[in-house]
């Protein structure tokens, strides 16, 4: 079964050799074009390096701290009272001649004309704190002396009732206007408390995201750095393995010729053996045969002698007819092969040759490309890694030539601020804990004045009786108009107090806006800091070694773009980056080594041409063995059948009457079926094993033509490709084994200068520490304060209608010492009309 089952195979591969051929022929075709086409994938991709990681920063998002609400209006106000730009040339003039400025008339009427607008609002507030306690005074003394409404005396006209609400409803609407700024005073009073108290823990935030920043930057630069280390480990290592590497690379490309080669002469190997197993089954069976054979013949002969001796009596009757029938046991049988020794001798022959010695040959041949490989390679993978380290000291000089160290002095410049945030931070809460205390106060005293005025107002109404007496009415109506007095007399006494904190902190607030909020809002304020007058040696270009200036400005606009410092800073002026990161300069030297060096492969040889001559041979002679005539002789055995004879002896030994002759007869037909039945169980099994042997041997002989052929077919294939395409293989492989070392330095190269110039240092943390200054000073601070006193600065202003409102209605509900009674009902007499009489 499997000796059928390998014919099978070999008529597969018979059919298939055209086919094989025609790929060994594309496999050569592309071999040829490989060396301006590489393969593709024949470079292993290295592992693509990930983007930067940014740091994470802290949330400086400000929370709303309630003063929002009166921005627009506060700002509106002051935009009317300072309508001038930012007074760019003037503080540059007071900042030159700061110890001067008493004495320089001109600066100073500069300076006074361009705070008009405070000075109009100054002159305004100090016009009420001087007037307003004066007419308060003036006002007590008149009415003690019964003047200005002081005398106890009310005049009833019918126009008293539309006096009185009007009067009411003026004071009700002031009162609440008051009200309303009152509100507000204490709702900014808390909000720049809640400000004051965030701005620590805001400011301190911010400070750490520039601190994490400026520590993450010589970070990024040093992991890039680190790659590049990686990279040159990683190219260093697969230098090491060339053998590996670049021989399985080699190996590759002969494995598509050289095993069809060697499974073709494997399976003739192994051909050749079971021939040789074949035949030697086949001569041992032709010899045991053959021994058989002889026996049987002897054996007849002797009963055919017998038979001979018994029809030759002459008492036999009628046993001349059965002389003829003798000449049929004759069995001369020879059994013979013709052309088998030669046959024979052919298969010794080839198997003398040892074929699998051959194809360990080949193997070991194959397999020792990757340590030949390693032993030509050894000086320039030596002198290669020397360039490799080259190129790590080339690629460390980054670090070295960007100025990490300004990076380290502002760091320590930012500990240091934080260290006296914290010193100061103490003193800070307990000022504003002074500061919230006293407005609250002053917020409650306004709030004592609008209770007051509306508790006047709700219990006037409610006690007051329209039409009766004066001097009578209810203690209700009284106390309204004693609490409407009081907060007449509070409006008096504390409202100029008032105006000097609104004066203050208007002068504080106002101008903190306008000279440093406004301008830092709009981006003034960075652009006079970047002017030169103000602060000469501010040069950060120059500071840096930079060839151009940069500005604060230019800083603050790449920040707010979240921009890398590699274009912020201009460092492309210190940084040769493509230089530095320029490894042509070191593998163009790698790659010399490489082409001068010659990495041969020993020449090798399948099958010498004595060998291919006992193939062919051995081909020949298995086509020259007639195993045809073989086939005749065993059906010659396998006719043979002596019971005919026998039986014919029977029936003349039936005719006898000598019953000597009779009994002779039959047993000489007796001795024949013995014969017989030894022919059937002896011989016959031996010719069947014979016949399968000679039809197994018949099948390898006819295939092995085929065999022989396609062994030398690919055999010769093989050999022609190797003595052809291995040098140009090797230095195709060897080249393409460089490429792909050097395009790891490529590609790093390219994110390397991707991610300095696009990805490290990214600071937008610096315009939002800016962004966050900004917020906490003005957006809530600043604006909190200015809300407070335009809060209480509104209510004073208020205070004035509301006095006057509050005295006058106060004598329509307080109970009078004098009477006054209008009476709307008047008598009117009828006068007679003359009359002219006519006589």
């Amino acid at each position: 079964m499997r000796l059928s089952e390998s014919m099978r195979g070999w008529r597969w591969w018979q059919g298939s050799a055209g086919v094989f051929r025609a790929g060994v022929g594309v496999l050569l075709l592309g071999l040829s074009l490989a060396q301006s086409v590489p393969p593709q994938g024949a470079c292993p991709t290295a592992v693509a390096q990930q983007s930067l990681t940014q740091p994470k920063y802290e949330d400086t998002e400000e929370q709303d701290a309630g003063a929002g609400f009166m921005a627009a209006l506060v700002q509106s106000f002051l935009h009317t009272v300072q309508p001038n730009p930012f007074p760019e040339d003037l503080i540059l003039k007071l900042y030159h001649d700061s110890q001067k400025v008493q004495f320089n008339q001109e600066l100073l009427k500069e300076i006074l004309v361009y705070q008009v607008g405070f000075l109009v609002c100054v002159a305004i507030g100090v016009l009420y704190i001087v007037l307003m306690p004066i007419v308060g005074l003036f006002l007590a003394c008149c009415r003690c002396c019964g003047n200005c409404g002081g005398k106890m005396y009310q005049k009833q006209t019918s126009s008293i009732n539309c006096r009185r609400r009007t009067l009411y409803w003026s004071a009700f609407v002031t009162t609440i206007i008051i009200f309303a700024g009152n509100i507000c005073m204490f709702r900014s009073n808390e909000a720049l408390n809640v400000s004051v108290d965030q701005s620590t823990v805001e400011l301190n935030k911010t400070i750490d995201n520039v601190r994490t920043f400026l520590t993450s930057v010589p970070q990024q630069i040093d992991y890039v750095v680190n790659v590049s280390y990686k990279t040159v480990q990683e190219v260093t290592e697969n230098l090491d393995d060339i053998g590996l590497q670049l021989g399985t690379k080699i190996q590759e490309r002969f494995t598509g010729t050289l095993d069809p080669a060697l499974r073709s002469v494997r399976l003739l190997h192994q051909v050749t053996q079971d021939t040789s197993v074949q035949l030697k089954t086949l001569n041992s069976s032709l010899v045991e045969l053959q021994s058989s054979v002889d026996d049987l013949q002897a054996n007849t002969t002797a009963v055919k002698n017998k038979i001979s001796q018994t029809l030759s009596n002459s008492d036999c009757i009628g046993c001349d007819t059965l002389k003829p029938e003798l000449e049929k046991l004759t069995l001369d049988i020879s059994i013979t092969v013709p052309s088998l020794s030669e046959f024979q001798s052919a298969v010794d022959e080839v198997i003398k040759t040892n074929l699998e010695s051959k194809i360990k040959e080949v193997e070991y041949y194959f397999n020792s490309i990757p340590q030949k490989v390693t032993d030509e390679t050894k000086e320039v993978v030596q002198s290669s890694k020397q360039q490799l380290s080259e190129i790590e000291t080339q690629i460390s000089k980054v670090t070295n030539d960007i100025p990490l160290t300004a990076l380290t002095d502002v760091n320590r410049t930012l500990n240091q601020v934080q260290g006296d945030i914290s010193r100061v931070t103490p003193v800070i809460d307990k000022a504003e804990h002074i500061r919230w205390g006293v407005c609250v106060a002053l917020c409650c005293l306004v709030l004592l004045v609008v209770a007051c005025n509306l508790l006047g107002l709700f219990l006037g109404p409610v006690g007051l009786t329209p039409k009766s007496d004066p001097r009578e009415r209810s203690c209700t109506a009284n106390c309204a108009g004693t609490f409407l007095m009081m907060g007449a007399g509070f409006s008096f006494l504390f409202s100029w107090l008032f105006m000097i904190a609104v004066l203050l902190l208007f002068l504080l607030g106002g101008n903190v806006y306008t000279l440093l909020c406004k301008p830092w809002s709009d981006g003034k304020l960075l652009q006079f800091i970047d002017t030169q007058e103000l602060i000469p040696r501010l040069d950060i270009g120059q500071k840096l070694g930079l060839e151009s200036n940069i500005t604060i400005s230019d800083i603050y606009s790449d920040c707010e773009k979240n921009q890398p410092l590699w274009s912020t800073l201009h460092l492309y002026e210190l940084v040769n980056l493509g230089d530095l990161l320029n490894v042509s300069k070191y593998t163009e030297e790698i790659q010399q080594h490489f082409e001068n060096t010659d990495i041969t492969l020993s020449t090798f040889t399948f099958l010498t041409t004595d060998v291919k001559n006992q193939l062919s041979s051995f081909s020949a002679k298995a086509k020259n063995v007639d195993f045809t005539s073989v086939t005749q002789q065993m059906n010659n055995i396998s006719s043979i059948n002596l019971n005919t004879t026998a039986d014919k002896l029977d029936r003349l030994a039936a005719t006898q009457t000598n019953n000597a002759i009779r009994g002779e007869l039959q047993n000489e037909a007796m001795n024949l079926r013995r014969i017989q039945i030894n022919i059937e169980t002896n011989i016959f099994p031996q010719v069947e094993k014979l016949n399968s042997t000679t039809e197994s041997l018949r099948s390898i002989a006819e295939n092995i033509n085929g065999t022989v052929g396609e062994v030398l077919s690919n055999v010769g294939a093989a050999q022609d490709f190797l003595d052809t395409n291995t040098t140009q293989i090797v230095k195709t492989e060897s080249r393409e084994f460089l490429d792909c070392q050097l395009s790891y330095f490529i590609a790093y190269a390219d994110w390397a200068n991707l991610t300095i110039t696009q990805q490290v240092g990214r600071c937008g943390p610096v315009a939002e520490a800016v962004d966050s200054g900004e917020i906490i000073l003005c957006s809530h601070i600043v604006e909190s304060l200015n809300a407070f006193w335009f809060s209480l600065g509104w209510c004073m202003i208020f205070f004035i209608p509301s006095i006057i409102f509050s005295i006058k209605l106060a004598k329509y509900y307080r109970k009078m010492k004098y009477s006054d009674v209008y009476d709307n009902h008047i008598i009117m007499n009828h006068i007679p009309r003359a009359q002219m009489r006519i006589t």
